[in-house]
Formats: structure tokens, sequence, C-alpha cells
């Protein structure tokens, strides 16, 4: 099967964040828009099929969750990762930022300490700081290009108290699939101070193929406290349908988090979600291959461009996401006078890397979840505007 990538979709007027939120986020709707985290590429046809014989029927009353979607999830992730799922481990959600906010509250009274590893995608950081909890910063380092875990310092961390550990694997936005070796490590860590783990794994399909990502919940023995988060909404390109699910095969965290839900009536959800989302992992394999194929033709692409055409910003190759962490502390600017010289000079809207914490100055995080031409567009545009 052949999938058009390059086609192009008109998304103004269709109330989406990306293009109809430039005015609000950026002051102008003259940028390019490579910020908020979805494509614009088209869905897999079994989805729109899905949907649309979901909408054939003329009932759309309070929904359960049919027993397919549930072997939908275990087939994916048998298929697809290796890793053997239980039908009791799953609970649904109504996205992976809701269950880090449930998460928090859940395991952590307030005052207690969470830990995030920054910079970090944002809602990590209000998912504790907004239910009163403390937050407790264990920063990646930077080495030659190349993200690492400081797990000394994270050691040092889990001795202050903290009760749970918020990772991102893969990770956004720095891009790092993090190796078995340093998943071990994280998990020793976790044993050692009692820490559940709550592993954001949205990205995980969305992976380069010089690179493997192996679940964390893959490498768990027993007695491992560990809550994954799942969706295909990144990697079908359906965030706006909003449906999650959550692995917790431990009763306690499971019955944990299924309290905090309940307690917000949180329960039912939109059929036409659950069409969409058991659709994709039933039928999506072949149109996620061929958009991974192109993807990395976009990150290799863009990433020699940026070291010949504009080697004053580094680029931080991404190993998993269609997310691209570009240092720009060479050209010397305030992080003011970088967002200002993107959105008013080059016309190119990215997200600030101020957003995702510490670290994240001097950054820009750019999205290249879109047709290749548009990312060349931008390059180019930057590259006859930076400054010589």
């Amino acid at each position: 099967m052949s999938f058009d990538f390059d086609q192009e979709i008109q998304r103004e007027n269709t109330g989406s964040v990306k293009f109809d939120g430039r005015q609000q986020y950026f002051g102008t709707t003259d940028v390019l828009p490579l910020w908020v985290a979805d494509m614009d590429f088209a869905v897999p046809e079994c989805v729109t099929r899905a949907l649309q014989e979901r909408i054939n029927h003329p009932v759309f009353g309070y929904t359960l969750y049919p027993d397919s979607i549930y072997q939908s999830i275990i087939d994916w992730f048998q298929r697809r990762h290796q890793w053997t799922i239980e039908r009791e481990w799953i609970v649904f959600a109504p996205g992976v930022v809701p269950s880090l906010f449930a998460a928090a509250k859940a395991f952590a009274k307030e005052g207690e300490g969470v830990i995030v590893q920054s910079p970090v995608y944002f809602p990590f950081f209000s998912a504790v700081t907004t239910n009163n909890r403390k937050l407790i910063n264990n920063p990646l380092r930077e080495i030659n290009g190349r993200y690492e875990i400081d797990f000394e310092h994270l050691e040092y961390c889990a001795e202050q108290g903290a009760k749970l550990l918020m990772l991102c694997t893969p990770h956004n936005p720095v891009g790092r699939v993090w190796s078995e070796i340093e998943l071990q490590r994280v998990l020793e860590i976790s044993r050692r101070y009692d820490l559940i783990i709550l592993s954001d794994d949205i990205h995980c399909d969305l992976i380069y193929s010089d690179v493997k990502h192996i679940m964390l919940g893959r490498l768990a023995q027993p007695g491992d406290k560990i809550i994954t988060t799942i969706a295909p909404n990144k990697s079908f390109n359906i965030p706006g349908l909003g449906l999650s699910a959550l692995v917790i095969p431990n009763a306690a965290e499971r019955n944990a988090m299924k309290h905090i839900f309940e307690s917000l009536h949180v329960g039912n959800y939109n059929p036409l979600s659950i069409a969409a989302f058991e659709a994709a992992y039933r039928e999506g394999d072949q149109w996620l291959d061929a958009l991974m194929r192109y993807l990395e033709i976009t990150r290799d692409f863009a990433a020699d461009f940026i070291a010949r055409e504009i080697p004053q910003i580094k680029l931080i190759k991404p190993e998993a996401t269609y997310l691209l962490w570009l240092d720009c502390r060479e050209l010397g600017m305030s992080d003011p006078g970088l967002r200002d010289f993107f959105i008013k000079q080059c016309k190119v809207g990215m997200n600030p890397g101020t957003v995702f914490g510490e670290g994240g100055s001097g950054f820009m995080r750019m999205n290249i979840g879109t047709r290749n031409a548009l990312v060349l567009q931008a390059l180019n545009s930057i590259q006859k505007n930076i400054p010589s």
C-alpha cells in the first residue's frame, strides 16, 4: 500500500490549535506552524472507515469498552513491542495529561515529592505544582549533543523522600530513547527507594530505524510499581479524540488510579474515540511503518541542512518522535529575543525551550510532522535570516 504524506491538507478554520491558535500564541498568523505536537497528515484509512461506520449508526448513547478494544491493545504491544499485557492491567483514561495529574494525586500527599527530569513536556511540572506536591527536578545532562540521565543525582532526589518518578520515554523534547541499561538503572533506584514510576510512553511507536525502544513495563519484576501511559494518539495523529489507557500490573496502584478517576466521575467515553482507538491498533501497522520512513527522511534531511547551512544552530538529533530539539545558544540571543527572531524575521512558529523547564533556555522545539516541503521552507527562511 502507498500513502501520500506529501498531500496538502488545509487545516485553517477547523478549530485547529496548531493553525487557528497562531494569533493567540505568536501574535500573528503569518508564521509556519511547527509547534503543537500533532501532525499535518491524514489519518489512516482504517481509522476514517471505523469512524464512518460508527457514524452510520444514528444513536450515540453511553458507551462501554468492548472486549475487542482490550484485545487490540494486547495484540499491538505484543506484536510491536514484545510486551505481554494482561487485560486486567488496562485502565482507560481521558488522556495522558489527566493521567499525570491523577498519578500525582494518587501517589503523593500534599507536600510530598515527585521527581521530573527537565527539560520535559511542561504538564509534568503543572501536574505536580497545581496539586501542591513538591517538585523535585532531576535535570538531564547534555553531553556532546546527547542527553543522559544523571543517575547519581536521581538517587539523591529519591533520598529526599520522593514518592513518584515521572519518566518520559521516549523523551519529549530531547528525543532520547532510553537504553535497556539506563532503564534497568532507573528500576534499581526505584526498588531501593520504593518509588512508583509513571512511565509516559505515548511516543513509543515513533521510533527511528537506528534504535530500539524497550517498554519499561517489559523489564519489570514482581513488586515493581509501574504505571505506563499508552495511546495511539501521537502514532496515528488522533490526539483530538482524547482517549488513552494505562497499563498497571499491580492491583494497589491500579485501584489508586481508578479511585482518582472515579472521584472526578471520569468514566464514560465518546463512542467515536473508542472506534478510532481500536481501529488504529488493529489495522494501522502499514501506515505507521510508512510514516516512520517518511519522518526519517525528513529528520535526516533537516539534520544535514542544519549542519551544512546553519552551523550556528546545533540539532540534538532525535532517536524518536517528530520533534527536533534545536540548540540556538550560539546565536547569543535572550530567550525573548530568540522567540521574536523566529517569529518576526524567519516567520517560523516553534515552541520556545523555556516552556520545558530547566535546561530549555536557548533552545527551540520544531515539529517536523508535516510535508517535508514545509520543513525545507522553514529551514530556508531561518538560513536566510540568521545573523552572520
